[in-house]
Order: structure tokens, then sequence, then C-alpha cells
């Protein structure tokens, strides 16, 4: 992995970081503090930020400063993304985040051991490297980017693996989804344990 990346987590390699609405999944219309970390080998191919793949590209970060900037906005809810961030050791980022009162959400892929203290994991599983089944109970939110039909066995794969509380939703991967969501929406009716999952920020125009 990149870089010297100190194990305690207090330096992180910071891709971008903004305040914004989140746009998917339970979560979806409230205000939130996004803050994406570069380093991801799970290689979905249609990933829309293929840029943080590679850590080295983007800039070890203090925990601390990153944690002080989003204290400095009205939203008190951060969400972790990336890339990969459970690559990277979190339990400081949000300790840090939850001494400023600030919420802790976290999209995961689910193939790294679990770190940090969450209000809110959202996980969404990827065929090219397995969530961990040590990490799927945790999982608040279950959210599988449907591709092709087959996705739809794979999804209940993974909605056999939480617990009964997480919630379940399937989102059109966006280049597909005018011929997805018809399909989405149709099993949804039958299988009315899931959730359709839009990205709505692409409709608002934000990022």
């Amino acid at each position: 992995m990149a870089h010297n990346i100190p194990a305690d987590g207090t330096l992180l390699p910071l891709m971008e970081e903004f305040y914004t609405i989140q746009g998917e999944g339970f979560n979806t219309g409230k205000a939130a503090y996004f803050i994406r970390l570069g380093g991801c080998d799970v290689g979905c191919h249609w990933c829309d930020v293929k840029e943080s793949w590679d850590a080295e590209l983007h800039p070890l970060t203090s925990a601390d400063d990153i944690v002080a900037k989003a204290d400095t906005f009205p939203g008190k809810a951060v969400v972790i993304t990336g890339g990969e961030p459970l690559i990277y050791n979190l339990d400081y980022l949000t300790k840090k985040l939850k001494e400023k009162n600030i919420l802790t959400f976290i999209e995961t892929s689910g193939a790294y051991p679990l770190s940090g203290t969450w209000d809110w994991i959202c996980l969404s599983p990827k065929k090219f490297k397995a969530p961990r089944p040590d990490i799927t109970p945790f999982a608040n939110e279950l959210k599988v980017i449907v591709f092709n039909k087959s996705d739809f066995e794979w999804a209940e794969q993974y909605a056999a693996t939480v617990s009964d509380t997480c919630k379940l939703y399937l989102q059109p991967e966006w280049s597909k989804s005018k011929e997805i969501t018809p399909l989405i929406i149709d099993y949804v009716m039958a299988n009315p344990k899931w959730e359709i999952s839009l990205q709505t920020h692409k409709y608002l125009n934000i990022p």
C-alpha cells in the first residue's frame, strides 16, 4: 500500500472533502461532509472515481485537520468514503469526530477489517473482492449496485448475511440506469424487503 501511512491512522491519504447533500441510500437528502480517502484495490470497472484508486496520488493529511475542517460546517455528519476507506485504521479519525459530536457514516465494500466507531455503516459489496464475513453483521444498510440481471441473485446472497434490522437497497448502476431501473422496480414490487436507492445527487447536479 502506498506511502508510509501510520498504522495509528493519524495521517490519511485525502483525495477530496466537500460539504453536500447525501445522494443515495438510507440517508438521502441529508446534509453531510464527505471525506474521500485515496486507495482502493477492489477495482470496479464502472467506478465513477477511478482516480481514487492510487493512494500515492493523494496527500497524506492530518486526521486532526480533517476533523477541524468538518467541524466548521452546520451539518454535523461525516461520510467517510473512497476508494476503500477501511484499508486504513479509522479509530483515531472517528474518535476525534465523536469528540465534536459529529455523526460518523462509512461507505465500504467490506473487503477489509472494520475499524472506527460508526453511527451508520453502509455496506456496498463488490463482486471483484467479496466482503469479509465478520463485517456483514454490523451493516446498517446493504446497498447493492445492479449492473445486470445476475446481480439480483447475488444481492440475495448478501441479504442473507446481514442482520434483520439492516436496510436493503438496490441501486441501478448510473450508466445502465435506463435498462436496469425497470427491472429493479419489478423486483422490489415482488420482493418488498428491498427498497430502491437512486443517485439523487446526479439529478440535483451536486457532487
